[in-house]
């Protein structure tokens, strides 16, 4: 299990941001970051607000890693388009992020969880790769035999957040298809993401 699990919300106070939106994280109350310097806060350089951009962007969807994040940022490139908005797609695209945004659990944490564990369906077959690559029209589903976990009841009935409309989703059935990879006006991002410094971050 990730480091990085444990010490999510020191991630939030580090960067100065809710990355998550939740109502739980400490930056509600204390906006400086961790550890004994933490309320120093210096103006950033342009890379350093570059790197805050990075960092908020890979955070945000939980255990990437510094060598998947930046496969993802060479397939951005690599494709036709706007390279922000094909990096955003390729994210967005992840079985772990679909599963968050499908609402089957409360946190993009224990979405990856939830399907190294066997409890998510694609097209009816079972996929436990949390990086998966969702492709539109594909039926995402929770397994049967776990309908009932206390996870999945707990998220379904959140209120916290909404399934965004590049998606479409039956709660009764927990089960929903991933329409169409969305472009970044599309994504229900609780801070700014600026995926274009992102972008100048690895073409440096």
């Amino acid at each position: 299990m990730s480091k990085r699990i444990q010490a999510k919300y020191k991630i939030n106070r580090r960067l100065g941001v809710n990355l998550w939106g939740r109502p739980k994280s400490p930056v509600n109350t204390r906006e400086y970051g961790p550890g004994e310097h933490g309320q120093r806060r210096r103006k950033p350089s342009d890379f350093g607000l570059q790197l805050q951009a990075k960092q908020k962007l890979k955070g945000y969807y939980g255990n990437i890693t510094e060598k998947q994040f930046r496969r993802y940022y060479t397939e951005a490139v690599r494709r036709k388009g706007d390279t922000s908005e094909n990096l955003i797609g390729e994210l967005e695209r992840r079985l772990d992020a679909v599963v968050y945004r499908m609402k089957f659990v409360p946190t993009v944490f224990s979405s990856r969880q939830f399907i190294n564990h066997g409890h998510i369906r694609v097209n009816g077959k079972r996929v436990n790769i949390p990086s998966y690559k969702v492709k539109d029209g594909d039926v995402i589903e929770v397994r049967e035999k776990s309908r009932q976990l206390p996870i999945v009841l707990l998220a379904v009935e959140s209120v916290e957040r909404d399934v965004p409309d590049y998606m479409e989703v039956n709660h009764n059935k927990l089960a929903g298809t991933f329409l169409r990879t969305p472009k970044l006006e599309d994504v229900p991002y609780p801070v700014q993401m600026e995926p274009n410094l992102v972008i100048e971050f690895y073409s440096r």
